[in-house]
């Protein structure tokens, strides 16, 4: 696999392929602590069927061969990125040549995108869904308004944390 020099201020911020917005946040690469929730992401999009797909999320190469170069090599680097993740020694180095790869493989359109669902799916793994009957629903409200309580989190952290012994 070819090595990219790289400076260090442009490992962690994308690289605009067209104008750079003048609004808005600018948008980033992977870091390390993504990278469990993005690489599955990552690897379901990358594939050279999906461009035809989403034309408008990857770069336009001059020519296939191009793109089926940098489809070998970001495979290649994901694969090699993922093994010494599992090893956690040198993944800074491995992740920083991803981030190129990747850089030139989505367009801006692209990238804004991949962003947008890594962060539904970060969204989705910090919360959890408890099913309970509506009984204790009105008595878990009655029980917010009287301690002027907000939001159930707080509600049910508040109940746990008189009772700090009965999760043992």
């Amino acid at each position: 696999m070819k090595v990219v020099e790289v400076e260090e201020s442009t490992s962690r911020s994308w690289q605009y392929h067209q104008q750079k917005p003048t609004a808005g946040r600018r948008l980033k690469l992977l870091e390390v602590d993504e990278l469990v929730a993005a690489l599955p992401l990552i690897y379901r999009l990358i594939p050279l069927a999906e461009i035809t797909k989403r034309q408008d999320w990857f770069f336009e190469f001059e020519c296939q061969t191009q793109q089926e170069q940098l489809y070998i090599m970001l495979t290649e680097s994901l694969s090699a990125l993922n093994q010494i993740r599992k090893q956690s020694t040198g993944v800074e180095n491995a992740l920083t040549q991803t981030n190129i790869l990747l850089n030139r493989y989505f367009s801006d359109y692209g990238w804004r995108m991949v962003r947008k669902e890594l962060s539904q799916i970060k969204k989705r793994k910090k919360k959890s869904h408890i099913e309970i009957g509506n009984d204790l629903v009105i008595k878990l409200k009655e029980f917010m308004a009287a301690n002027q309580i907000d939001t159930f989190d707080q509600a049910l952290d508040h109940l746990l944390s008189e009772y700090p012994n009965s999760t043992e």
